[in-house]
């Protein structure tokens, strides 16, 4: 049986929220201050159709634009998180993949990568709760989030390789900045597939548990005791101090120190 993929039993659909995609293949539910984004096309092991990916960009949008929302678990109906792109039904519109394909210049990404890297870009943190297939486009979502929670026997890999094309979804960067260029070179021009618990020894999972929704709820926990400024801060300043020079990056520390410290009262505490 696979693993639960609610905390609470099936998925809602909250009436506050707009509805998923019309194609019906991402279903969001929202349990507190929790975003449970699920994949809900389990018939193909929530394989990734360019729709899913307008509605990736889509929901992180909205997410980003709600200031009570405290964090995102991304996570797969069915089987498996993501078993890839849905390369078939993609090459059947040239049109649809050549539109997605040009780069938005006020974000440096196209379609395909933002549907990735737009969950880097919220002030809250992200986990991806893998379980079953997280290949080729399913990884490249999975290393989009802040941290992951496998199933030990869930099946990684960097598939893109072995379908004759390259990782170009957010993932050359993500995958290097995980493991180191060696390792994610073996990976990538292998395309081996490794199970979640090497993937976790090799730095791309961040916490085994054989529920990873459960594991990731646990995971948020003392995360979502703290103030969500301060979270939001850590975030910014970590995912930006990989391009930063030193300077840029103790400079941005600076900035984010002061701004938190003016809100503080005589005893140190976070102004309210």
């Amino acid at each position: 049986m696979p693993p639960s993929t609610h905390p609470s039993g099936p998925p809602r659909r909250p009436a506050d929220w707009p509805p998923p995609h019309p194609e019906g293949t991402l279903m969001i539910d929202r349990v507190g201050e929790v975003v449970h984004v699920h994949l809900d096309r389990p018939d193909k092991l929530n394989a990734l159709t360019m729709g899913m990916l307008d509605s990736l960009i889509g929901t992180a949008r909205m997410v980003r634009r709600d200031p009570t929302v405290r964090a995102v678990i991304l996570s797969g109906q069915g089987e498996a998180f993501c078993a890839g792109l849905d390369l078939g039904r993609a090459l059947k519109d040239p049109v649809g993949i050549a539109r997605r394909f040009v780069p938005r210049p006020w974000r440096g990404t196209n379609v395909f990568q933002e549907a990735c890297w737009a969950w880097r870009r919220l002030p809250v943190p992200v986990v991806a709760a893998v379980h079953g297939h997280c290949l080729g486009a399913g990884l490249q979502l999975a290393l989009g989030a802040d941290l992951r929670v496998s199933t030990p026997d869930a099946r990684w890999s960097v598939r893109e390789t072995h379908w004759g094309l390259t990782s170009d979804m957010s993932g050359t960067r993500s995958l290097s900045e995980l493991v180191g260029l060696d390792v994610a070179q073996e990976l990538t021009l292998s395309a081996r597939v490794l199970r979640g618990d090497e993937a976790a020894r090799l730095g791309l999972v961040t916490r085994v548990a054989d529920d990873p929704v459960a594991g990731a709820m646990d995971l948020l926990a003392p995360i979502l005791a703290n103030d969500p400024r301060a979270v939001a801060a850590g975030k910014r300043l970590l995912t930006a101090a990989r391009t930063s020079s030193p300077r840029r990056a103790f400079a941005r520390e600076r900035r984010a120190q002061l701004a938190l410290l003016a809100r503080m009262d005589r005893r140190g505490l976070p102004g309210r």
